[in-house]
């Protein structure tokens, strides 16, 4: 493979650079060491809020690492915002509104400065904040006004698929809403998604999509996917991923990303 036109490596989060315990493995600061020298440059794209993406870089790169957060929403480049989605009131009433009604369905208002949640439920907020560092327990979510909410986040301990996606299906004709997990479903502003983000940084940093790489495993992944030559599914992707994905590699407990991330190095030795 000639790896020789690779300018961008875009990386989705969990169930792909993230192993099985949500840790960004030991070798990745050195291979993003290696990738700067060749001036390739690094996005990490996620369905998470931005603190929880940044605490999963060591300290010394988090200033210089571009993140994509909340699913295409937000975009930080250290201390410089690029870009926000942000989700209009009514439907944030509407969303809540339409969750409320399903059963085991645990609803997260996804702010700038924190995300919001109802339940006291331990298992559920125990789970939570793996993936929310900054958060509040309210009363009532649909009279928090104090923020910019980016998303609303559904989470069903089975599956949010068969769960929660049929009972907000209809919301496809306003508003954004992918299942961004297993267990998650995300609804948001209807351009907020993985590839609409990329498609900005790609114009603003002039790469192009021969230039791209990019590695993912579930169904909010898909359009990031679409915009790049080297487009790689993880083993243990969606299905829908891996039709998408021009290639696959290794699962994200074998360090798929980095598997071909040192083949890109080596191939400009």
């Amino acid at each position: 493979m000639d790896f020789s036109k690779v300018k961008l490596v875009v990386s989705d989060m969990d169930g792909t650079l993230l192993n099985s315990k949500s840790e960004v493995s030991s070798k990745f600061l050195n291979i993003y060491n290696q990738l700067k020298k060749l001036n390739i440059q690094f996005i990490a794209a996620s369905g998470r809020q931005y603190f929880s993406i940044v605490d999963r870089f060591d300290k010394s790169i988090r200033n210089e690492i571009t993140i994509v957060a909340e699913n295409g929403a937000f975009a930080m480049h250290g201390d410089q915002e690029l870009f926000t989605l942000s989700l209009p009131s009514e439907y944030i009433t509407k969303s809540i509104d339409t969750l409320r009604k399903l059963k085991n369905v645990y609803i997260v208002l996804c702010g700038k400065k924190r995300a919001y949640i109802e339940t006291k439920d331990k298992a559920f907020i125990s789970m939570f904040k793996n993936y929310y560092s900054e958060y509040t327990t309210v009363e009532d979510l649909n009279v928090v006004t104090n923020d910019t909410f980016f998303k609303i986040a559904a989470f069903h301990f089975d599956c949010s698929e068969t769960n929660i996606y049929p009972a907000v299906k209809h919301l496809e004709n306003e508003l954004q809403v992918i299942v961004s997990g297993e267990h998650w479903l995300d609804i948001s502003h209807s351009n907020a998604n993985k590839g609409f983000a990329l498609n900005i940084l790609q114009k603003q940093l002039k790469i192009s999509k021969e230039e791209t790489m990019v590695f993912g495993d579930y169904n909010n992944d898909l359009k990031m996917l679409e915009l790049a030559d080297f487009s790689y599914a993880m083993q243990n992707a969606h299905t829908n991923v891996k039709k998408t994905a021009k290639y696959l590699t290794k699962t994200n407990d074998e360090q798929g990303v980095e598997f071909i991330l040192k083949q890109v190095i080596n191939s400009r030795k």
